[in-house]
Formats: C-alpha cells, structure tokens, sequence
C-alpha cells in the first residue's frame, strides 16, 4: 500500500487545522472594526479554539485506541465545517464564540489521528520522517494563513473565508473517510471502556508525565496563543509596522516554523544516535524559546524579523516532547498518552491567550491609534506586562524539570 494514500487525507486535516488556528492574527483588525472588540474579547474569541480543542482531547484519546483515526477524524471534521459556517454567519460575539469552539472540537484530532495512523500503517523506520511531514503540512496552513489570507480578503471579507474553510472541512472528511484503508478486523483496537479510562488514570499518575509536561505547557502555551493570535497585534502596536507589513513578517515566522518542525526532529533524530535522549533536546529548545523572548518583552525593535523568526523557529521544540513521553507507557496507549499531554497543552493555550488580551486590557488604548495598525492600537506597556508573565512561568516550568528527580528519563 501507498503511503500516500494515508499521509495526503490526514495532512489535509492538519493543514486545515493550523490554518484556521492563526488566521485571526491576521483578520483581527476586521473583527476588531466590524464588533468593537477590546482586547479581552479578541483573546477570549480567539482562544475558543483552544478551550474546545482541549476539552476533546481525553474523550479522543478513548476514541482513536478504540474506533481508530480514519473514522474519528473524518466525523469530528463535520463538526469543524459547521463550525466554519456559524462563524461565518454570526453577528455577535457569543455566536462567533461558539462557532470558533465548535472549530476547535472538530478539528481535535487532526494530528493526534494522523500520529495514531501512521503508527498502524507506515513502517516503523519512516515514521519519524512521515511524522515530520505532518508537521510541516500544518506549518504550510500557517504560511497561508497570513500573505495568502490577506490577498484573499481583497476579494471577499472574512466571512467570505470562513466560508471557504467550511467546504474545505467537508472535503476532507469525505476525502479522508473514503481514502483511507479499513484496518483488518476493525479500525480500533479491541478493549474495554473501563479499561481505556483505567488508562488515563496510569497516565496521569505516572511520574515521567508530571516532569515533563509542565515545561511543555508552558512553552507550547506561549507559541501557540502567541503565533496565533498576538503576533500581529504585537508588530502592529509595539513595532509601529503597517498592516501589510505584518502580514509579510508573519509569513516568514510561519515559514521559520515550518523550518523549526523539520528541523528540530532532524536534529533530536540525529542526536538520538549518538545517545542523546529526545527530552534533552527538547529542553534545551524550550529553553532557547524562553531566552528568545527576552528582547520582545523589553521591547526591542532593533531586528523585529530576525528575532520573532526565531520565536518561530525555537517555538516547535516542545512538539518533541510528544514523541518522548509515549516511550515510557505500552504502545497501545500511544493514543492517551499523547491526548493527556494535549488537555493541559490547549488548556493552557486557552488561558494564555484570554489571560494575554486581560493584562493588555489592563492599559488603556493611547489616543489616535485606533484602526490605524493591525490589533487596533492597544497599549505597548501592555504587551510588555503579558510577556513578562509568559515568561516567567516558562522560566519556572523548566527549573521544575531540572529539580524534578522522580523517575529517571
């Protein structure tokens, strides 16, 4: 069998998935304009997606060990077309909440199934490759998720796009159904509900888990409720760069990101050969993520490009920290595993990103800034206060994984 026809339908779901992840960083300044959003309303909006996302994550980990990834992908992306479709019709606030939240629930499983999948049916030495182009595919959904996006909305308005992701979303549901193979005997594997969520419970007790996640839920916090979202309200507010400006600087951290997935698996791959175990390199990335950042809460506009590309690039590291951990659990609980992690992950994504748009809110928009730059002109000093705090707490989580001395990795 062709590894093709597996690795095209759940890259179609991925590229989808990250695509309408960061959109709003570039459509913010329409959302802003059309419902008179403060910063707390464009966090909380945003952040849906990640609520949504996390709460499926331990429900999909049951679902893709016991009916498999083919047919829970391909029905959660239903969900992701209607979700689409609500925010594309909504005139209010709760509405375009509710169609985000249905978006971040449909399109759950997009890389957790394809992971599954590629477990089930690509050989063993070509999964780390086939898992790096998966990744890749998502980090193209972000490259069009900004230049690309922004020439779209010279022809048609937001609503026009999400209207577009919803037929989208429906293709590849039904592309993905009727392409992928049947898995003899059933798509899942075959045990107990009751055992399944006993499963869980092994996941969270165990001590490896607890070392490892915080610093990924720090770090994959920051990235994701930033690259998402207040990337571009950054480069518009505090750089002072026009809107298409942004969209050109956005392009190239999602292209540095799409460069960071590829290579820090290349790298981890090639030091893994020589002993290096995967967690260290992904440390030493989260860590250099961390440093990264030091500029950007200080403000400093002195190599804007330069400096958020390597956000971009440093900010996939803690995406290695998902082929770690499933190493020290049984292969049939790879699905569990790596959902638990993701609970926390987009839990903390979520509250990154409304907590983000709090503390800016915190201070007042300066006068005649207003529709003149992409985020709508709130204040730099509360940039600066909402970094800080991301920061820190990315600072704590990797000293707890230096401290922590339960369970050797």
């Amino acid at each position: 069998m062709s590894i093709s026809r597996v690795f095209i339908p759940f890259a179609l779901g991925y590229f989808l998935s990250y695509l309408v992840r960061v959109v709003n960083a570039v459509i913010a300044p329409d959302l802003v304009r059309d419902l008179g959003l403060t910063a707390a309303d464009l966090g909380l909006l945003t952040s849906a997606n990640f609520l949504a996302f996390a709460a499926a994550q331990l429900p999909l980990g049951i679902l893709l060990d016991r009916f498999g990834p083919r047919k829970t992908e391909s029905a959660l992306l239903l969900f992701a077309a209607a979700g689409c479709l609500l925010f594309a019709t909504a005139h209010s606030i709760p509405g375009l909440i509710t169609g985000r939240a249905l978006i971040g629930f449909g399109t759950s499983a997009c890389l957790m199934a394809a992971f599954k999948a590629y477990v089930l049916w690509v050989p063993g030495e070509r999964i780390p490759m086939v898992n790096g182009l998966q990744m890749a595919i998502g980090g193209l959904g972000a490259v069009t998720g900004t230049v690309p996006v922004e020439m779209v909305l010279t022809v048609t308005d937001w609503r026009g796009l999400f209207t577009m992701f919803a037929g989208f979303a429906l293709f590849a549901a039904v592309v993905l159904y009727f392409t992928v193979p049947r898995r003899e005997g059933g798509d899942g594997v075959p045990d107990t509900i009751k055992n399944q969520i006993a499963g869980i419970g092994q996941v969270f007790r165990s001590p490896q888990f607890w070392r490892i996640a915080p610093m990924t839920i720090a770090s994959q916090s920051m990235f994701l409720g930033t690259q998402s979202l207040w990337s571009g309200p950054w480069l518009g507010d505090v750089a002072g760069l026009p809107r298409n400006t942004v969209a050109e600087n956005l392009l190239w951290i999602a292209i540095s990101m799409v460069a960071g997935f590829l290579g820090m698996g290349t790298i981890a791959d090639r030091l893994g050969r020589l002993g290096v175990q995967t967690i260290r390199v992904a440390f030493t990335g989260m860590a250099v993520f961390a440093i990264v950042q030091i500029p950007m809460t200080l403000q400093w506009t002195g190599a804007v490009l330069p400096m958020w590309m390597l956000f971009g690039f440093f900010g996939t590291a803690g995406i290695l920290s998902y082929a770690a951990l499933p190493r020290y659990f049984p292969p049939e609980m790879a699905g569990r595993v790596i959902t638990g992690l993701n609970v926390f992950t987009f839990g903390g994504a979520f509250a990154a990103q409304w907590g983000m748009g709090l503390i800016i809110n915190l201070w007042p928009a300066p006068e005649g800034m207003g529709g003149t730059i992409i985020g709508g002109g709130y204040a730099p000093e509360g940039y600066q206060a909402a970094f800080a705090v991301m920061t820190v707490l990315q600072v704590l989580a990797l000293t707890w994984f230096v401290m922590f001395r339960r369970g050797r990795l």
